[in-house]
């Protein structure tokens, strides 16, 4: 098992990321370090839309590591999670073993042994970053949309970096991964769980952070415009909202306003193109009537 270290330092894992144009914090930073360094996966949690899922991608791209990502929702089993045996192959290979009776025991234990070797065996996201020789980056999004039962099966491969096979023993990881699990705070998550992890909040930016962002993502943005979008955003969040603007929002609303030829930020203007912000229609309604008070 390889433990190669990716980052030299935070300022290494910050130089690193912003190459990329995520812009992070000293907090995100020494978390990704001191995941590279202690071979701890990172359990980030905090809003939707602030980055916690482009972290993941970002710190792959960034160090040049393969990206393996499980997408968790409400069912997800262990077949689509960790693997399963590829029964056709299986079966074709059971056909052309041509066996004329089950009573040829010592032919059935070779054709055992064959059948349940790797050859046969469908990775799936867990197991793929345990087997992978290269530098890999796991993401495992939405944790908290899986039951509490399914956790189980991620309390191994946090642990040791191993998965065990009945039929082939226990697998260790050839070269450790980075490990980010993300969680939008849906469900507490079990104690198991968040003990084997380094544990990272993510909150919304303040105003600079966030014009930074925007400014990387959409560099043609002009001065004053970006200023009044962080001051509006800013002041957006602090209304009573059934979901606040995110990040990524804050940047579509950006692109919004560019594309249509937009140079100072009005009221009409942001009742007209709120939307790109808000996403329901009671936030919209909140937000309309706020501005207009205020204005």
């Amino acid at each position: 098992m390889e433990t190669n270290f990716v980052f030299n330092s935070p300022d290494d894992v910050q130089a690193s990321l912003e190459k990329v144009d995520y812009i992070s914090s000293k907090t995100i930073t020494t978390a990704v370090f001191l995941a590279d360094r202690l071979k701890k996966p990172v359990l980030i949690e905090g809003p939707a839309g602030t980055g916690k899922t482009e972290l993941a991608k970002s710190v792959a791209a960034s160090s040049g590591s393969r990206l393996i990502r499980l997408q968790c929702y409400e069912g997800l089993d262990e077949a689509k999670a960790l693997y399963e045996w590829n029964y056709k192959k299986q079966l074709l290979r059971i056909q052309a073993q041509n066996l004329v009776t089950d009573a040829d025991n010592e032919t059935w234990k070779q054709l055992e042994e064959d059948i349940f070797s790797e050859e046969f065996l469908l990775t799936r996201p867990l197991l793929e970053a345990i087997m992978s020789a290269e530098q890999t980056v796991l993401l495992i999004d939405e944790v908290d949309r899986i039951e509490i039962e399914t956790e189980a099966l991620l309390l191994e491969i946090l642990s040791d970096f191993q998965v065990s096979i009945p039929e082939l023993g226990t697998l260790q990881a050839k070269r450790i991964p980075l490990v980010f699990l993300t969680s939008n705070n849906s469900r507490e998550l079990s104690e198991a769980l968040k003990r084997r992890c380094l544990f990272l909040h993510i909150d919304y930016p303040d105003m600079n952070r966030e014009k930074n962002i925007i400014k990387r993502r959409v560099p043609e943005i002009e001065a004053a415009l970006l200023e009044q979008i962080g001051e509006f955003v800013r002041s957006i969040r602090q209304m009573d909202l059934k979901k606040k603007p995110s990040v990524s929002e804050s940047i579509d609303w950006a692109k919004t306003l560019i594309t249509l030829g937009i140079h100072t930020l009005d009221t009409e203007v942001a009742n007209d193109t709120i939307s790109v912000l808000l996403k329901y229609q009671s936030d919209i309604d909140t937000a309309i009537k706020e501005l207009a008070v205020n204005s």
